[in-house]
């Protein structure tokens, strides 16, 4: 990857690894955009004392993300597991920090979606992908979401929403399903070829 070419940030939290794979779907999706390229990041974990729990460097998996990554991106792709109907707390407490993005601007104009994972079928996907979407737009993002000339909206008998790509994990189950696969692919295609055109 070169510091010219233009990136989507897949920028995900993952505990049992169903968000990480969600991640991965709509980074192949954007890379079947020519002329812009996935980066994928994740965010440390959050510590209930307040004390730093994770290593600067990440273990395995993708780099944590930075300010930089997200203030360069050409669009974003932001994930996250269901908590209570909400995005999870190392999540939220990521784009929290981003107050210096918002003042600037940095992030407005540029599209954005938004995916998710629960575990079980009624468990918060919507309200959590929604819940997502508003610090985004206080950021002036543009909202991309997954419409139904997609089959696999229609077609599929776990995960997939009009608001995100998103994934039933019954039982912990990280393997996504055919339906997921395609919508995951279909949404990051989808929003490189807006954020290659918003770049013009």
């Amino acid at each position: 990857m070169t510091d010219s070419q233009p990136y989507v940030l897949v920028l995900y939290y993952s505990r049992q690894g169903s968000t990480r794979e969600l991640a991965l779907q709509i980074a192949r999706g954007i890379e079947k955009q020519s002329g812009i390229e996935a980066r994928i990041r994740t965010v440390p974990a959050v510590s209930p004392n307040t004390e730093a729990s994770e290593p600067a460097i990440p273990e395995e998996g993708a780099m944590y993300c930075s300010h930089d990554d997200l203030q360069h991106c050409s669009g974003l792709a932001l994930g996250s597991p269901t908590r209570f109907g909400n995005m999870a707390a190392p999540l939220k407490f990521f784009i929290d920090s981003t107050i210096s993005l918002w003042m600037n601007g940095a992030l407005s104009g540029k599209p954005a979606c938004v995916f998710t994972s629960t575990s079980s079928l009624h468990g918060g996907q919507e309200s959590t992908l929604l819940s997502m979407m508003l610090p985004l737009l206080h950021h002036g993002m543009l909202l991309v979401g997954t419409p139904y000339s997609e089959p696999g909206l229609t077609d599929t008998q776990t995960g997939g929403t009009p608001y995100g790509p998103s994934h039933l994990a019954r039982e912990n189950e990280t393997r996504l399903s055919e339906d997921e696969i395609a919508l995951c692919q279909a949404q990051g295609k989808r929003l490189a070829k807006i954020a290659l055109q918003l770049a013009h």
